[in-house]
């Protein structure tokens, strides 16, 4: 049997596994049936952590497809509740920093790239507004905040068929790794955002969606830093700082603990 912590952050649900004193071996097949809300835990993203010769821990984020990613903002503040203090969490995508306050818990996401081959994209162009379209969306903005997000704003976020076009657009031979879909409103300072998440699909809440979405909104101008972004799960409050590093801050809820015979799914 294996314990498991079940977490989630806004909505964005995980099934977490402590590996750093009794290693586990993950993979896709087992990744995809733990995530499986059927026959298995059922969960967004299935987390993995384990010892780290850098940092004070280390995480591996796998989509509920199997696949494994180099980021999450809401899996990161649960890491951070789970072990107390203030983490330094190794990540594929880079070391973040954790810390918790009054107003929740906090993630040093580090600094956005803007390079069209950081994303990567399949050939360079300007990441502030890609000269593109898919329907109705155009001129989308691309960041990449430790995993790749493609960024359109429109009038109105939830009138957007996102779940019918961020599949097709995660899969556009743009992205050669595959890309997350935002789609994004601004009112009165402050983002409306639905995210479709590369290999889960429509989520209530995505962390790294709400910085690469804020990020690209400040740099088109159309809000300034802080700003909180509404997501279908709930807010985050996100703030591009003045050093260039993104500091993302919202809750993240324990939901129980319980014990799994992994061999079961396998």
């Amino acid at each position: 049997m294996r314990r498991f912590h079940k977490m989630h952050g806004l909505g964005n649900d995980f099934a977490l596994f402590d590996a750093r004193e009794e290693p586990l071996a993950m993979s896709e097949t087992l990744a995809r049936a733990i995530a499986d809300r059927r026959t298995g835990i059922g969960c967004d993203q299935v987390i993995l952590l384990g010892p780290s010769r850098i940092a004070d821990l280390a995480m591996r984020i796998f989509n509920a497809d199997g696949g494994e990613v180099e980021a999450c903002g809401n899996a990161s503040r649960c890491v951070a509740l789970l072990v107390g203090g203030r983490p330094a969490i190794e990540t594929a995508g880079g070391v973040i920093a954790a810390s918790a306050d009054a107003a929740g818990i906090s993630i040093d996401m580090g600094a956005p790239r803007f390079g069209w081959d950081e994303m990567p994209l399949a050939y360079a162009m300007d990441t502030e507004a890609m000269p593109v379209g898919w329907e109705d969306l155009h001129d989308p903005a691309a960041v990449n905040v430790g995993n790749p997000h493609v960024i359109f704003f429109v009038p109105d976020a939830d009138a957007v068929p996102l779940d019918r076009l961020g599949p097709q657009i995660e899969r556009d031979p743009l992205f050669p790794g595959r890309v997350n879909v935002n789609v994004a409103s601004v009112t009165d300072g402050a983002i409306r955002l639905r995210v479709w998440e590369r290999g889960a699909g429509l989520t209530r809440a995505c962390g790294t969606g709400a910085c690469a979405t804020a990020v690209a909104a400040i740099r088109r101008k159309l809000v300034t830093s802080p700003v909180t972004v509404h997501l279908p799960g709930g807010a985050l409050e996100i703030d591009w700082q003045p050093d260039g590093t993104i500091r993302m801050t919202g809750p993240a809820t324990h939901v129980y603990e319980g014990e799994i015979d992994l061999e079961t799914l396998a």
